[in-house]
């Protein structure tokens, strides 16, 4: 029987829309699993029908994270931020955990990870931590953009089986002080924390960079949703 992975939505402020980007939807067919897009809702009873039908979860990319969930201000140079994503992702994510169900994080996702286990995030990148990289390439987006390091005896480096690979890289904000909850798989090349996990867990992980771009043409990217696809 295939696995069922729950996919959380992208919302446009503008249209007042929930969207999804196929990539993420065919990444996880290719690999035998079933995404199934939730609504956007902070309905625990709603949301708990989604938890206890799926086997695992997708923290897709999109707004900011919203800095009230680490405890920060708002900063001028901050993008939109969707509060009823945040407190229902919230919800997602914690009882995913609890019931050590499988999640995958992706940009946005892997951020949101880490505030809302305590840690903190860069709210934009070019004002407080300018550096070499462009974190923010332009389209196309499954070429590479700079690399990472990756670090022995972490899940990434069980699944890639390499020290170093190149990444896509489309985001402004970063993890600034990780969670405690959370161990680093791999660095940026300027220093910024690009992989995460919980140990102790099946499989709780988080990318800073896009497989759902990539995943057609890099064998890393591939590997990485068959291994979130095998835990279920």
């Amino acid at each position: 029987m295939k696995k069922v992975v729950g996919v959380i939505p992208l919302y446009d402020e503008i249209r007042e829309c929930c969207w999804m980007l196929p990539g993420y939807l065919k990444m996880l067919e290719e690999q035998g699993a079933v995404p199934v897009i939730l609504p956007l809702t902070i309905d625990q009873e709603e949301l708990d029908f989604f938890l206890e039908s799926c086997q695992g979860f997708l923290l897709t990319g999109g707004q900011d994270v919203s800095p009230e969930i680490y405890h920060e201000k708002l900063t001028e140079n901050r993008g939109a931020v969707c509060k009823e994503r945040d407190e229902m992702e919230a919800y997602v994510l914690k009882e995913a955990v609890q019931r050590n169900l499988s999640t995958l994080g992706i940009c946005r996702g892997l951020q949101f990870m880490n505030a809302c286990y305590g840690g903190t995030l860069y709210q934009d990148l070019p004002t407080e931590r300018p550096g070499g990289i462009d974190h923010h390439m332009a389209p196309p987006y499954d070429r590479i953009a700079h690399r990472v390091d990756i670090l022995a005896g972490t899940p990434l480096f069980d699944v890639l089986g390499k020290k170093r690979i190149g990444v896509n890289s489309y985001h402004h904000q970063a993890i600034r002080r990780l969670s405690e909850k959370f161990r680093p798989m791999a660095y940026s090349e300027d220093g910024l924390v690009e992989a995460i996990y919980m140990p102790e867990h099946r499989f709780v992980a988080g990318v800073q960079w896009h497989p759902e771009f990539s995943y057609k043409k890099d064998e890393n990217s591939a590997r990485l949703i068959k291994a979130f696809a095998d835990s279920l």
